[in-house]
């Protein structure tokens, strides 16, 4: 380990309308937005992509919504994952997603959120991805879609926040009581984001399996909103139980739960701002590393670089193995 511390689905479609953007390097980015219903669990699984310009197929980027969010969350990634030249997929899930606290009253938010973070909920998730990639391969083969032989599917990352990091372990093959697996095979590499360690197993038996890829993001006040028992110093357990090989761990001194996300109002104004280009940087480095191959990336992760190439402090730790 080394450490550098500066310190088969069927599925009906419902197409919303979609807009362009501009990233800062004037290259365009399509938002659309798709409400595509697997038939075979009666389920709608919203999803925001954000579409690169460039004509030919590019490797895709799933990402997941924490508790309580929506597809609309960490644009700050979709849209610079994009002007990158990945295909980025932000999906919604019903059930544990901003539907659970909008249709309660205030007092009752908290209850309804916790209710909501449940191993239904968590199977629901795990379903609503492999849906979606197998959604991805229709529309990337019907022409005169928006994605027709936009997709490169060979090449596929898995990110997600908080609940979305749950999702994002789960699908990298995490072991769940009675040594269940809800393993997804396609995906190359996952980036979870508030990782937390599973309930009733030990940590090693949970995730030592794993071989493929993985970047851990979490901070140290990384604390869960509705968990007591998930501290910062927990989260640091999924990657301590990896094996080594492809991984990789940032830990961003004094970042609290939502640095990872894009609230605004007060959360915002306690967000350090070299957090927030750090992960954007760290994150694509890793993506080019593992879903195009880029030699020159990978050996930039496993380096000091990721601190002082991106503005990080001495506080601040990144470690691989």
């Amino acid at each position: 380990m080394n450490a550098v511390r500066f310190s088969g689905c069927v599925a009906a479609l419902v197409l919303l309308p979609g807009s362009a953007t501009f990233g800062d390097d004037g290259r365009s980015v399509r938002e659309l937005r798709y409400e595509p219903v697997d038939e075979n669990r009666s389920r709608t699984v919203p999803v925001k992509v954000y579409l690169p310009e460039e004509q030919n197929a590019q490797p895709v980027v799933l990402f997941s919504h924490g508790l309580g969010g929506s597809r609309e969350n960490n644009a700050y990634l979709g849209k610079f994952w994009a002007e990158a030249g990945y295909v980025a997929v932000f999906m919604q899930h019903p059930g544990s997603d901003e539907d659970v606290w909008k249709t309660v009253s205030g007092g009752q938010r908290l209850a309804a959120l916790k209710s909501a973070a449940s191993a239904v909920s968590s199977r629901d998730r795990l379903a609503d991805v492999s849906f979606v990639i197998d959604q991805l391969g229709v529309w990337d083969k019907q022409d005169g879609h928006d994605l027709f032989a936009k997709l490169d599917l060979e090449h596929i990352g898995m990110s997600g926040h908080s609940f979305g990091a749950v999702t994002t372990l789960g699908v990298a093959g995490q072991v769940y009581p009675f040594n269940r697996s809800f393993a997804d095979d396609r995906i190359d590499a996952f980036l979870p984001m508030s990782p937390q360690p599973g309930k009733g197993r030990d940590t090693a038996k949970t995730f030592g399996h794993i071989t493929r890829p993985i970047l851990c993001m979490t901070g140290t006040k990384d604390a869960s909103p509705i968990d007591p028992t998930v501290t910062p110093a927990r989260r640091r357990e999924v990657y301590a139980a990896l094996p080594p090989g492809d991984k990789y761990q940032l830990v961003l001194f004094d970042a609290e739960h939502m640095a990872f996300g894009d609230a605004r109002g007060l959360r915002a104004r306690r967000r350090d701002p070299k957090h927030h280009p750090a992960i954007q940087q760290i994150s694509l480095k890793f993506w080019s590393a593992y879903l195009k191959d880029d030699a020159e990336a990978r050996s930039w992760l496993q380096s000091q670089q990721p601190i002082s190439g991106t503005g990080l402090g001495s506080d601040d730790v990144w470690e691989w193995k």
